[in-house]
């Protein structure tokens, strides 16, 4: 028996209580979403029941249907798709361009003042700037318009995005620039040619990072938008709370299927989302 195997079985009883504890957050993580996902396909007695149980009698797709026919909800989809997409780009550029100053030009006076400021403009909660962001979106003339979400949820991604990208612009060595130059590579290319295409999987995590945020908010979108044709998906989600009642099926199905987007992101962004930028850098 050769070394490596003696000490994968010596290892082997040590991992079972950290396999145990992946487990069981695991569960935890998915449980709520196989719960929504059930109650979705459920008929409407078996959710409104005391005793509800975990698996359907029955595959019910009614609830999915209320929500596609008769409903806003693709409409809401839309919109949500638009402002998540513009706020995902804005970031991007205004993020990559301050996280490449910040990693290149970190000995310039103010540099680390900027950082700092960052960092605490991310410590402030958002509900306490609802007020003054109302009162300012209303002076611009830019309520009820989607350029209010767009401009709000980039202020917030990229102070994030911009020292997520600083990280991922630090691993890349500053001898490939110079070398890039040297093969006479202009260095206003050097960035777009070069930095980029290494920090790739960066970009990626960022990307899908502001799209997420920009995608579950509720609190300004509810708050800034008040005509249905511009409503975004959360806030057009409580269309199936009522004053009196609440419609779960429905509200299940649109939850199930707002969820879509992102994890199919996730799913085509995975595997630059575990690409190590050092192993991308020696493929180059």
């Amino acid at each position: 028996m050769t070394m490596d195997a003696v000490t994968r079985r010596r290892r082997g009883p040590a991992t079972l209580p950290v396999y145990a504890c992946l487990a069981v957050l695991i569960a935890y993580a998915i449980l709520p979403f196989l719960w929504m996902l059930s109650t979705s396909l459920k008929p409407t007695p078996e959710i409104r029941t005391t005793h509800p149980s975990f698996i359907p009698s029955r595959i019910d797709w009614s609830h999915f249907a209320l929500v596609i026919r008769e409903s806003n909800f693709l409409h809401y989809i839309r919109n949500s798709l638009l402002v998540a997409g513009s706020v995902t780009l804005t970031t991007l550029i205004v993020a990559t361009m301050a996280g490449y100053a910040f990693s290149r030009f970190r000995r310039l006076p103010g540099i680390s003042i900027a950082g700092v400021g960052l960092l605490v403009g991310q410590m402030v909660p958002s509900v306490l700037l609802i007020v003054p962001l109302y009162i300012t979106m209303n002076s611009l003339g830019l309520l009820d318009s989607f350029w209010s979400l767009i401009i709000t949820y980039t202020t917030f991604t990229v102070p994030l995005s911009a020292l997520m990208l600083k990280g991922f612009f630090d691993q890349v060595p500053v001898e490939i620039e110079d070398a890039a130059q040297i093969d006479g590579c202009p260095a206003w290319q050097v960035v777009w040619r070069v930095v980029l295409p290494l920090s790739l999987p960066g970009l990626m995590t960022t990307a899908l990072y502001a799209f997420v945020q920009a995608w579950n908010e509720f609190l300004f979108s509810y708050t800034f938008i008040s005509s249905d044709d511009r409503r975004t998906l959360t806030p057009g989600m409580a269309d199936f709370i009522g004053m009196w009642t609440v419609d779960w099926g429905a509200l299940m199905a649109a939850a199930v299927l707002g969820v879509l987007p992102v994890t199919l992101a996730y799913l085509y962004l995975q595997r630059y989302l575990i690409a190590g930028l050092t192993t991308g850098a020696t493929k180059g």
